[in-house]
Parts: C-alpha cells; sequence; structure tokens
C-alpha cells in the first residue's frame, strides 16, 4: 500500500484512479479486520488513510493544473 509520491505522479490517470480504489478497498478489509479483533498492526489503518489522501491530493493537483491550462 505504501507508495511515495514521486511514484504516484508517474501513474496515469487511470492507473491512479485504479490505485485510489484498491487502496480503498484494502482499508475497508483492514477497518474490517480491526473491528473484528483480528488485526494484530494497527499502524496499517493510518498508512492505508495516509496511502488514499496523498493519491486523492494528486489527482486534485492534475485536475486544478488543467484548469488553471485551459484558463
Amino acid at each position: 500500500m505504501a507508495t511515495s509520491a514521486r511514484d504516484l505522479r508517474d501513474y496515469s490517470d487511470t492507473e491512479l484512479a485504479a490505485h485510489v480504489a484498491t487502496a480503498r478497498r484494502e482499508l475497508f478489509g483492514l477497518r474490517f479486520q480491526n473491528a473484528t479483533g483480528e488485526l494484530e498492526n494497527t499502524a496499517g489503518l493510518r498508512a492505508g488513510r495516509r496511502a488514499i489522501a496523498r493519491a486523492i491530493t494528486i489527482e486534485r493537483e492534475r485536475k486544478l493544473r488543467a484548469e488553471d491550462e485551459e484558463s
């Protein structure tokens, strides 16, 4: 799940969207494991949230840059 922002910036838009979807599914699984008491390493929850936020931030940067170029 841990992917650096530098690596994410090399992804295409579709790859980045797929990465966000995958990370969200993984985070859901981690939250479910945590709720049922199966999760041993709870640090993965924080890492998962940060990975999603990092990818969404890059998507937002691209969208703003595209809007800037249009005007």
